[in-house]
């Protein structure tokens, strides 16, 4: 098992329009269900209290420094020497290693609109981050390396949610991929909450491509 008592968690909500980030502590687990103290939120230091069901994305520094993040829910409270939140402690198969930033780009093709200037192009991404996308063309196109473009991605979630994300981009290159015309584009005004979403989106899809290998 890859956490233990003592593990220090950052503890984000999974279904939210706000950014929030909650640190909090493993002070018991079972086979079941990891135990935490209450959380604290990362900017306020404001102790949050977690409502049953709550659906969370949890993170957190293994001892040999990698980075493992994890879906969690809250499960209840229990009282022993201190008030605990209890959470439900996933399969080892369900433990993600990541980068330590935030940008983990994950190989999937969903649907992007691209304006440059006057002109809307729709194309398909090869891959995504929080950071940027690669974008595959499927027709010639007027902005070249150098440009910024406005781009508009849907993201579909596991749970049906469809969050809209909207951001410049600066177009870094354009090149071959077998036969395939691949834009290179960095986000460059992405806010936070955005941010959040797209994290969450890879997250997902990056749980998903574990499961489908493992089957």
């Amino acid at each position: 098992m890859k956490i233990k008592v003592g593990t220090q968690l950052t503890l984000e909500p999974t279904f939210t329009d706000k950014t929030e980030k909650y640190r909090c502590k493993v002070v018991d687990l079972d086979e079941q269900f990891i135990y935490i103290d209450y959380p604290t939120d990362t900017i306020s230091n404001r102790t949050v209290f977690l409502m049953d069901g709550m659906q969370l994305r949890a993170t957190f520094v293994e001892d040999s420094k990698a980075v493992y993040a994890f879906q969690t829910e809250v499960l209840g409270k229990k009282s022993k020497q201190i008030p605990m939140v209890r959470l439900a402690l996933p399969a080892d198969s369900e433990f993600l290693r990541i980068q330590r930033r935030d940008f983990v780009r994950v190989s999937t093709s969903i649907d992007i609109s691209v304006q440059f200037e006057e002109e809307r192009y729709q194309f398909v991404t090869d891959d995504i981050s929080a950071g940027g996308s690669a974008v595959i063309l499927n027709k010639p196109v007027n902005f070249k390396a150098g440009d910024e473009v406005t781009l508009l991605i849907p993201l579909l979630f596991n749970n049906g949610d469809l969050k809209y994300v909207t951001t410049l981009a600066q177009v870094v290159r354009i090149w071959e991929k077998e036969s395939l015309t691949i834009a290179s584009l960095n986000f460059t005004d992405t806010d936070d909450l955005d941010k959040q979403h797209i994290v969450r989106f890879c997250f997902e899809r990056q749980l998903s491509i574990r499961k489908k290998t493992m089957n």
